[in-house]
């Protein structure tokens, strides 16, 4: 029985899991930083507590302090949504020795699957393809470079412990190995603590699909399908959409059964993404496994009609999932732009300030997942992504028209946004085309690029505006006596 959730987040997401649990009839309590006294998760939770100042290593990712506010509170478990402390295995460790029940998996799959060493040898041995690579963490980047050597060049370094797309680097030589081995263990270090690195085989061109998998404590696990997400920048995921239009039936099937695989391999429980690489001949590599809930999760949920925040509430507290895999049936096609507050021509640095005006895009085929309204501040001190919309429509087409139009109508003022950027990408041949990769961004996109479209659309609505005006003039003329 759960009776009362602590939300271990902020924004969209926390609002998000504030609303599933109302409509399970589950209490809520919002943990906030003193930065966001006033936001809309503080708004909406029936309960609200402050853990910090507004630093998220002094707030958000002080598991000590939300577990002091769970106490206090005397919640019955805690949300971690995505981000923070969502695949920290320490924190899941602690909710399940305070026997609170952490809506997730368990701490020791958590450790499993974070450690990329560990999960690519738990892969492997569940029969999933893997990338070529070291068996294990190299010790040093000699070690490295012998395996770097062995597989071929180009291969990419990672952090054993990384994710975000931090802590990893590409090297196409021997001569540039050592330097990229060096900067990437430096990151890894800086940003979680810890410098173990291992080396895989880069492919080149892939497509980055990844699934989304349920499994129950009953021992039920299927998947929902696949997404999409090869339009990236810096390893980020920008844009993603579901289903992939480079996947079969027969396909689907096979990497579906693959992803089943990775989670019982691991004992999983709750909801999870299991990320692969697929290549240019049609072939699928195991990439990493997402411990937590997706942050383009709606894209599933509109396909499938499965909501997956009630899912992990009701599978945490004991429930069966109650549909089979042959009940699942993929409709229509759906889209999301991650809407951030960075600039665009300005290489996407972070914009902080007052939104002066924040006008969201309504209307059928269109959800948005918002944290955000007028006159609120983008605060400095966290990741800067405002909103996620998501469109939806029977066809691919009818779903990028509708993101088109809804990305027009989503008007924002007083920050830079990534909208405009977002229209580029939706309008671009190969986007459309369905022929592209996760190296969409490099190849196509430029300041230069989207200030030229910019423009081209701006003279567009300049005449287009004339010509009305000449229209109404023409309409409006007196007649002469």
């Amino acid at each position: 029985m759960i009776s009362k959730v602590l939300i271990a987040n902020r924004g969209e997401i926390s609002l998000r899991i504030a609303r599933a649990c109302r409509e399970l009839g589950i209490g809520t309590l919002a943990v906030y930083s003193e930065a966001d006294e006033q936001s809309l998760h503080v708004q909406l939770a029936d309960e609200a507590i402050c853990i910090g100042p507004p630093s998220s290593a002094e707030s958000y990712l002080r598991g000590d302090r939300i577990m002091s506010a769970a106490e206090i509170a005397d919640v019955d478990a805690i949300h971690p949504g995505y981000g923070f402390l969502s695949e920290n295995a320490d924190f899941a460790e602690q909710c399940e020795a305070c026997n609170i029940l952490f809506i997730g998996p368990r701490s020791e799959t958590i450790r499993k699957m974070g450690d990329k060493a560990l999960a690519r040898e738990t892969v492997s041995k569940a029969g999933v393809p893997i990338i070529p690579g070291s068996d294990g963490p190299v010790e040093n980047e000699k070690e490295a470079l012998r395996v770097a050597k062995k597989i071929g060049f180009p291969v990419i370094i990672k952090a054993v412990s990384g994710g975000g797309g931090r802590g990893m680097r590409i090297a196409h030589n021997a001569v540039s190995f050592t330097k990229e081995f060096l900067t990437a263990k430096m990151e890894a270090e800086k940003a979680f603590g810890d410098g173990t690195m291992y080396v895989e085989k880069y492919l080149e061109n892939p497509r980055h699909i990844e699934f989304q998998i349920l499994a129950d404590k009953h021992g039920k696990i299927l998947h929902l399908g696949e997404r999409d997400c090869s339009v990236q920048r810096r390893h980020q995921k920008v844009v993603e959409e579901a289903p992939s239009v480079v996947l079969d039936d027969d396909l689907r099937a096979k990497m579906g059964e693959a992803a089943v695989k990775v989670a019982k391999a691991c004992d999983y429980v709750g909801a999870g993404t299991v990320e692969f690489l697929f290549d240019e001949n049609r072939n699928f590599y195991f990439l990493e496994m997402n411990t937590r809930l997706q942050v383009e999760h709606p894209v599933t949920e509109y396909i499938t009609g499965v909501d997956l925040v009630e899912q992990q509430i009701r599978i945490a507290r004991g429930e069966a999932i109650a549909f089979t895999q042959n009940d699942l049936k993929i409709k229509g096609h759906a889209m999301e732009l991650r809407v951030y507050a960075e600039d665009p021509l300005e290489d996407f640095m972070p914009s902080t300030g007052t939104l002066e005006k924040y006008q969201i895009p309504q209307g059928e085929g269109i959800r948005m997942d918002n944290g955000f309204e007028e006159g609120m501040e983008v605060p400095i001190y966290y990741d800067p992504m405002l909103a996620k919309l998501v469109t939806y429509g029977k066809t691919r087409e009818e779903a990028i028209e509708v993101m088109i139009k809804a990305i027009d109508n989503y008007i924002v003022e007083g920050v830079s946004t990534t909208l405009a950027f977002g229209k580029f990408v939706f309008q671009h041949d190969a986007f459309r085309s369905g022929d592209f990769d996760t190296h969409f961004v490099k190849k196509y996109y430029s300041p230069d690029a989207l200030k030229e479209e910019t423009e081209q659309e701006a003279r567009l609505a300049a005449l287009l505006a004339l010509k009305q005006y000449l229209n109404d003039k023409e309409q409006l003329r007196l007649p002469s006596n």
